[in-house]
């Protein structure tokens, strides 16, 4: 039960780091403004964005509201079941959470999400993202690779005990 409280613990200082650093962007910038933070690759850049990942599906902010409500049920709920019985699930799920949860956040007070994490990589200007974004990312991507590498071992434990009969 300790461990369950670690991610929720996680999740909030995610929620807390993401909206900490909306409010110092959105206060002390103008949509558009831009500062360049390492040459050719990281920019500080105020973005608002209405839609989802890439600026897909503007304006459907009760679309997001309700997915993302869903979202943090499904996560919550394997939280719960799941969290504690591997560091692969447990931590990821918690990035997830308070990923939506940031960005959930932003569109229930303001109707967009404030991005300025603005980066070039290779001449490609990446859409301009934000902590949330980039927890629920960094989780997602985890939680298809842990699920990937579980199958695998699953699937070699189940050879190794058919061999040895």
């Amino acid at each position: 039960m300790k461990i369950i409280k670690w991610h929720y613990l996680l999740a909030a200082l995610i929620v807390i780091f993401d909206q900490a650093t909306k409010y110092i962007v959105a206060a002390s910038m103008r949509v558009g403004e831009s500062f360049e933070i390492v040459p050719s690759f990281l920019y500080l850049t105020s973005h608002r964005n209405e839609g989802a990942a890439f600026g897909i599906l503007q304006g459907q902010r009760w679309f997001f509201i309700l997915i993302t409500i869903v979202v943090i049920a499904v996560v919550v709920y394997y939280l719960q079941q799941y969290g504690t019985l591997s560091f692969t699930f447990g931590i990821p799920l918690a990035l997830v959470l308070g990923g939506a949860i940031g960005n959930f956040i932003d569109r229930i007070l303001f109707g967009e999400v404030v991005d300025f994490i603005d980066v070039y990589l290779f001449a490609y200007n990446y859409p301009i993202f934000n902590v949330a974004d980039a927890a629920l990312t960094v989780g997602v991507a985890w939680l298809i690779i842990g699920m990937f590498l579980d199958e695998r071992s699953r699937k070699k434990e189940e050879t190794h005990e058919f061999t040895n009969r």
